[in-house]
């Protein structure tokens, strides 16, 4: 499966391009939702020097699946998830209410990072998962992303990785390698989203230097794992095959008759070389972040 850097996370956009969130709102959910672990691990990893923080924010939360776990991860904090979607947003806050975080949980509807002006007070953890490179000036961001944080606050940004996997090289049918051809498309299909942003500039990967320039204190990288082996459970199915299903709609004509064609029966759920029905389907991935203190 393409590494898809519009939905794969679930979590963290703003309208770049012309991306319909709402619409995708199951599919950033049940991504959201299987990912949890690694990013449960992420922010476990980021609690060794976030120890106490007031207010943690969440730039570019989706639907909150991962606000909310910061909120169980950081039980004496206020919450606040941003994002531009308004349908997400409210199903971030139906989500707070169903575990019992509601009271200490809130929300800003806007385009980052404008709207972090909203925010009342600086964040002693400010966490962007992939929803900087929906910003033009990534750079211009970082700036603006640091300059909301308190003395000794953390930045953390989510960008990078490797691409979600799912199935075996060869499925048995078609020609074997279809999910290194969905990351070719997908890349391609990436680098014109970024391309046609507004006041789109040009950087090179390079989160630590980026970091620096924006005036922080790069304290450390690290790559969290997910690993969800055959049989996988009835929630990684489905969001697998809503990931699919995402990946054939969008790619179909960046894809040759053939992958076409193996696509259709790998979503045809009376096929038994589906991912409905194959016993081999698995999700294994690694999400990578980037962790920056503001000077005191």
């Amino acid at each position: 499966m393409a590494h898809d850097h519009e939905a794969r996370h679930g979590h963290g956009h703003t309208h770049g391009g012309d991306i319909d969130w709402a619409a995708m709102l199951a599919l950033l959910e049940a991504e959201a939702e299987v990912f949890a672990p690694a990013y449960a691990r992420a922010l476990d990893w980021l609690g060794e020097d976030v120890t106490a923080p007031g207010l943690v924010v969440d730039a570019g939360s989706g639907p909150g699946v991962i606000a909310c776990l910061m909120a169980e991860r950081f039980p004496g904090a206020r919450v606040v998830a941003a994002d531009g979607s308004a349908p997400l947003l409210e199903r971030a806050r139906a989500r707070a209410a169903r575990q019992g975080v509601a009271d200490r949980f809130g929300t800003i509807s806007g385009e980052l990072p404008e709207s972090l002006s909203e925010l009342d007070g600086s964040a002693d953890l400010l966490w962007a998962s992939r929803s900087l490179h929906h910003l033009g000036d990534q750079r211009a961001a970082l700036a603006a992303f640091a300059a909301r944080l308190a003395p000794g606050g953390t930045l953390a940004v989510l960008e990078g990785g490797l691409p979600v996997r799912c199935l075996p090289r060869d499925v048995g049918f078609g020609r074997p390698g279809l999910p290194a051809r969905l990351d070719v498309v997908q890349e391609e299909r990436f680098a014109r989203m970024r391309a046609e942003l507004p006041g789109a500039v040009a950087e090179t990967e390079d989160w630590a230097a980026l970091l620096t320039a924006a005036g922080l204190k790069h304290t450390g990288t690290r790559s969290f794992l997910l690993d969800i082996p055959a049989p996988i459970p009835d929630r990684a199915r489905a969001f697998v095959v809503g990931a699919l299903t995402r990946a054939r709609d969008v790619h179909a004509d960046a894809l040759d008759a053939g992958d076409r064609a193996m696509l259709d029966r790998l979503l045809d759920p009376t096929d038994p070389g589906s991912v409905h029905r194959r016993p081999d389907v698995f999700v294994l991935t690694a999400h990578t972040v980037h962790r920056a203190v503001r000077p005191v």
